[in-house]
């Protein structure tokens, strides 16, 4: 399967002052807010550590999810949180922390398929991914 997604930001003015957009091409976001308050203090809107911790904990949770389908095991109930750590400017570190139900499986075999998820998922790969750049000056 090979598909694409878009998402777009946009910014005015200067980076403590100034407020952006987010949009997502599926809509979910549109126009959402951000700013040097909604990243770095409280304040309505969202922020990019936010939207990458919802990207990896649902990415993680689908592919365990797709993990233990395969292995003949269905979920009750799967919860993740993604704490993405920010510290002088930089993400060093994000933790996923899981909550399952899951009829008839070890607390081993679980954890070894949630190990798994967690290597495999797409958004984890992600951290190792080349980023290409493309610039236009107008």
């Amino acid at each position: 399967m090979k598909f694409s997604r878009r998402a777009s930001a946009n910014w005015k003015g200067t980076g403590m002052e100034g407020k952006g957009s987010l949009t997502t091409q599926s809509g979910t976001l549109s126009a959402t807010q951000y700013s040097f308050k909604t990243r770095f203090e409280e304040g309505v809107g969202t922020n990019p550590e936010e939207l990458i911790g919802a990207a990896h904990a649902g990415c993680f949770t689908m592919q365990l999810s797709f993990l233990l389908s395969e292995a003949g095991f269905v979920p009750t109930n799967l919860d993740t949180e993604a704490r993405v750590h920010f510290e002088d400017g930089a993400i060093p570190k994000i933790e996923l922390k899981l909550k399952g139900e899951v009829p008839d499986i070890s607390g081993d075999e679980f954890e070894m398929f949630a190990k798994k998820a967690k290597e495999i998922c797409p958004v984890s790969k992600l951290l190792k991914a080349e980023i290409t750049l493309k610039v236009e000056l107008v």
